[in-house]
């Protein structure tokens, strides 16, 4: 078995992800290579991309949102809002959906609704988004109570946390449309979800081209918190094998895609400095409880309360301190010693973003 060590992952992770260099690649390309960019905070995917661009260029997500329509804002991994490439869309909502959790008493207690009421939610937003129509959430909630007849859903409707919409999200009856002003819409969808075999081939290879080596817990964990069934994330590994090379990483064997085994090989450490933005892919790939991104006595600076994801410092693809933006510059606050001459080149470049 072939062996790498953790700088040479995190070096070729951050190749992977256009962050060793920027790459002349659009608002698209760099969503499909990250596996999604997370956007419950619209700015910060934006800056996500805008980062990894040698030419950002601050309207082209809209124009791919709305008037390309190659790009799709829904709410996917973890439960939280993404943008998604329009024609793989499909295969990330397929996966998320898979846990199921209206079917538990605990969610039907907070939401006050039943999996039948979900159904029948879900026939009513079908029918009232039908013709291209992009509602309000107020306007959206208003034709289901109509249809349905359920006055008593009428607050987790209207709610912002989405707990009955994002069932909805995951069977591809609605996502978000154009703002109204500072209100969201919802709009049905035009991609369709494939069968469960064929969307974790999908996703699978997504998420080990920009984030592997990784474990079935590791792509878990990224996908909805380690909720689905161990031997069903297997069997997704399993069903990609012969596309898949197992590699030693500092004594834990992980997966690679095959096609990518020998650039990871004959990578070597990386000694870059990058300021990534809030709810960064590359840490939320990992995710915030991998020691060897982020430091583990320095955690609670990266994910913090209520969900959110500081933006870090990067040296060496390891975690190396935090920031934000306070009056357009970037408010650095390090964890350890960086190389001043990187730091003050990459806040430069960082600060017309901000």
């Amino acid at each position: 078995m072939d062996s790498v060590t953790w700088p040479q992952v995190l070096a070729w992770r951050s190749r992977r992800q256009y962050l060793e260099r920027p790459a002349d690649a659009s608002a698209l390309d760099v969503t499909r290579r990250l596996a999604g960019v997370q956007a419950q905070v619209a700015s910060a995917a934006g800056l996500s991309i805008a980062i990894r661009r040698s030419a950002p260029d601050p309207d082209e997500v809209p124009r791919a949102l709305w008037r390309d329509r190659t790009l799709v804002r829904t709410w996917a991994m973890r439960g939280t809002l993404h943008l998604l490439p329009a024609d793989e869309a499909g295969a990330y909502l397929r996966l998320s959906s898979l846990v199921r959790h209206w079917e538990k008493p605990s969610w039907q207690r907070l939401a006050n609704a039943t999996p039948a009421d979900l159904e029948a939610i879900a026939a009513a937003a079908t029918a009232a988004l039908s013709g291209g129509a992009a509602l309000t959430r107020e306007e959206l909630a208003a034709a289901i109570i109509e249809e349905t007849g359920s006055a008593h859903l009428a607050e987790a409707l209207g709610s912002g946390w989405g707990t009955l919409l994002k069932p909805l999200a995951w069977w591809g009856v609605l996502c978000h449309g154009p703002s109204r002003g500072t209100r969201v819409t919802f709009t049905a969808p035009a991609y369709t979800l494939p069968d469960v075999e064929d969307a974790a081939r999908t996703v699978l290879r997504a998420f080990l081209g920009a984030h592997g080596p990784a474990t079935p817990d590791t792509f878990d964990n990224w996908l909805m918190r380690k909720m689905n069934r161990r031997k069903d994330v297997r069997g997704w590994f399993e069903a990609l094998a012969d596309e898949l090379t197992t590699i030693d990483v500092e004594g834990v064997p992980m997966r690679v895609l095959t096609e990518h085994l020998d650039e990871l090989l004959h990578t070597g450490p990386t000694s870059s400095v990058r300021l990534l933005g809030p709810f960064d892919h590359y840490i939320l790939g990992a995710g915030t409880g991998d020691p060897n991104v982020v430091p583990p006595d320095r955690r609670k600076e990266v994910s913090r309360t209520a969900g959110w994801i500081s933006p870090v410092v990067l040296h060496e693809g390891r975690v190396a301190g935090v920031w934000e933006p306070v009056d357009g510059e970037p408010k650095i606050t390090l964890f350890t010693d960086v190389p001043p001459d990187a730091l003050t080149a990459e806040a430069d470049r960082i600060r017309p973003l901000l």
